[in-house]
């Protein structure tokens, strides 16, 4: 019997329909940027220091200048230029008291201000910035700066959660839609929330929420195109709806540099997800994921629908699915499927392991080298367009070459850059920037390839939970690469890319005792997932033909 790959050979593989729901799910890969890097804007830290109320009045006074008043007012930097005592510690002076002259204020209290008393900031802080943030409303700096840390542990904790949860859920019960539009419900629902959040706890709360189900809706996108286009186009959407992801990260440096004020944004990135509820007029369910669930007339309804879309016929020996052998019954997907069989288990365990990889060296990367100059906006704006090349060299690569080669290649550009930059000179710091530039583009390619092969190498009815056990590695990677690299780096400056480089070198060496997935056809069952190592016969070469048997007569 034909498959849905056969199908969409005579209906169009990449037609009207499919190009619509790209473009319309592409549109849903550019909203999740602002959550998953949100916190950059939403949290930014400025240069601050503690409020005097005695000091404004001081200063108006004397008619100081502000280099003037923080010159007289403010401690120095601590040890070894460290900011820590001029942003959360405050001179124990009476600032009202009429003895106080303008020309060096503090003389007259002691000969030498370190002999002054130090305490906290009581009366709050004054932060140097036009706009706000988060940090700056509920000042979330200092003694209460690990409250932004949890602040971003959230999301990542609830990425984590929502990815497993809601993808069995897909997988097994509700089906690629309408888990689709319930989190895009609750992403936008909780969005807006967390812009009008009263206090900090409510915020956090609303934050968790949203990463409960974003990111679920984005992979579900992802799993939803990859099964609505043919074989030949397959890889082709996946890498642009990965595309699409990095857009979102140039638009949101222009939209937060154009609302400089938290609130404001949060709005501005979260109003749009409630226009993509629409999508329930325009995206049907997944076919293949209504044949894995025994499905057949539903699922011969929307390859009709995709049909009159594409402005196809279907031909009559193809209008009848069936599911193969092994799918005689609903199969509910279980998690012991991603590692009851053998070949299924590695490839759950070397995906589990890139995932993580790519997370701990994609942001380990950009907290360990900054972008040259001190303008966030800019510096944002420059990191999201290293990904571009990233994507237009696996669209070159991956049909030549395929995907595993590309893939490890790209592992171990990011891992042998790391271990580059650790015997880089200071004084060259052009080289080291541009070493660690190859490292973030290598690092991307080998993110958006462990996202299009994880696809692939599932069958159907358990792909989506697959890609989301699989994937929420990539959270506790985002949980812990922080420790990595601020408290290694307490050791020795470049501990964390020595442990970046290992870790990616490795990475690569597993890529490949992977199948290659290049040019083989989605497998339906767990058999076919099993001998994907194994050449098989080409299922797209096989013709369907209709007989009409004539009645002869016998003589």
């Amino acid at each position: 019997m034909p498959t849905v790959d056969d199908i969409l050979e005579h209906i169009g593989e990449f037609c009207f329909f499919q190009r619509q729901t790209f473009f319309l799910l592409a549109l849903l890969s550019a909203s999740f940027a602002p959550i998953y890097v949100g916190i950059v804007f939403l949290g930014f830290t400025p240069d601050h220091r503690c409020l005097s109320p005695g000091v404004a009045e001081l200063s108006l006074r004397c008619g100081w200048s502000l280099a003037e008043e923080l010159n007289f007012t403010v401690p120095g930097p601590g040890m070894e230029g460290e900011a820590f005592p001029r942003q959360c510690c405050s001179y124990q002076v009476d600032w009202n008291q009429s003895a106080l002259g303008c020309v060096d204020p503090l003389a007259s209290l002691a000969s030498n201000r370190s002999h002054l008393p130090l305490g906290p900031c009581v009366h709050g802080w004054v932060y140097d910035t036009p706009g706000s943030s988060i940090v700056t409303e509920f000042n979330l700096v200092c003694a209460n700066s690990w409250m932004l840390d949890l602040f971003q542990s959230a999301v990542n904790v609830g990425f984590f959660i929502g990815s497993i949860s809601i993808g069995y859920i897909a997988d097994s019960r509700f089906g690629r839609k309408l888990c689709l539009l319930v989190t895009i419900l609750i992403n936008a629902t909780s969005g807006v929330l967390m812009a009008i959040s009263p206090t900090y706890t409510w915020m956090l709360i609303f934050r968790l929420i949203q990463g409960l189900v974003s990111k679920a809706s984005w992979l579900i996108g992802y799993i939803l195109i990859t099964e609505f286009v043919g074989l030949s186009y397959r890889r082709t959407v996946g890498i642009f709806y990965q595309v699409a992801f990095t857009v979102g990260l140039v638009v949101l440096a222009g939209v937060a540099y154009a609302l400089p004020h938290w609130r404001w944004l949060q709005f501005t990135v979260t109003l749009p997800n409630f226009c993509f509820l629409l999508y329930y007029w325009c995206i049907p369910e997944s076919p293949r994921w209504l044949i894995s669930q025994n499905k057949n007339a539903k699922a011969m309804t929307v390859i009709k629908y995709i049909a009159r879309k594409n402005g196809k016929s279907l031909p009559a020996s193809l209008q009848s699915l069936r599911p193969d052998e092994e799918i005689g019954e609903k199969m509910n997907p279980s998690f012991l499927d991603l590692v009851r069989t053998p070949q299924i288990r590695k490839h759950t365990l070397i995906l589990m392991y890139n995932w993580f990889t790519g997370s701990v060296l994609y942001q380990g990367l950009i907290m360990h080298v900054g972008l040259a100059g001190s303008n966030i906006y800019l510096d944002f704006f420059y990191s999201a367009l290293v990904e571009f090349p990233a994507a237009f060299l696996i669209i070159l690569t991956i049909d030549r070459v395929g995907r595993r080669y590309p893939w490890a290649a790209s592992n171990v550009v990011a891992g042998a850059a790391c271990l580059a930059s650790v015997f880089i000179p200071d004084d060259l710091q052009w080289l080291r920037v541009t070493v660690s530039c190859l490292g973030r583009m290598g690092i991307t390619m080998a993110y958006q390839m462990v996202c299009l092969v994880n696809a692939e190498l599932y069958p159907t009815f358990i792909r989506n939970l697959g890609v989301l056990v699989c994937s929420s590695m990539c959270d506790i990677g985002g949980v812990i690469t922080p420790f990595l690299v601020y408290r290694l780096s307490d050791v020795w400056q470049e501990f964390p890319l020595l442990v970046f480089a290992v870790v990616g070198l490795i990475a690569g060496g597993l890529v490949l005792l992977l199948p290659e997935t290049k040019g083989k056809t989605l497998p339906e069952t767990i058999d076919e997932a099993e001998n994907m190592q194994r050449p098989r016969k080409n299922k797209e070469k096989m013709i369907y033909l209709q007989v009409k048997k004539q009645d002869i007569p016998l003589n």
